[in-house]
């Protein structure tokens, strides 16, 4: 099983060794959103990326963005 989230990408900062990205859980009332907001209606990630890897310029603010856990066995 695994459980499936939308966030948006509400910031992204350099700070100088790195960059440092905070998302938000989606909220909607209608379609997909509101499917989402349902089932995870909040919640926060804040992820330090390294900047010499390609994932540091991966995320940008204002774009949403879907997250995936699976349970590590």
């Amino acid at each position: 099983m695994s459980v499936k989230a939308k966030f948006k990408c509400y910031s992204v900062v350099d700070i100088g060794y790195a960059m440092s990205a905070s998302f938000g859980a989606i909220y909607g009332t209608e379609g997909e959103n509101a499917d989402y907001a349902k089932a995870t209606p909040a919640g926060n990630l804040n992820i330090t990326i390294d900047r010499e890897t390609k994932a540091s310029e991966y995320f940008k603010q204002g774009k949403d963005y879907y997250l995936t856990f699976n349970e590590v066995e």
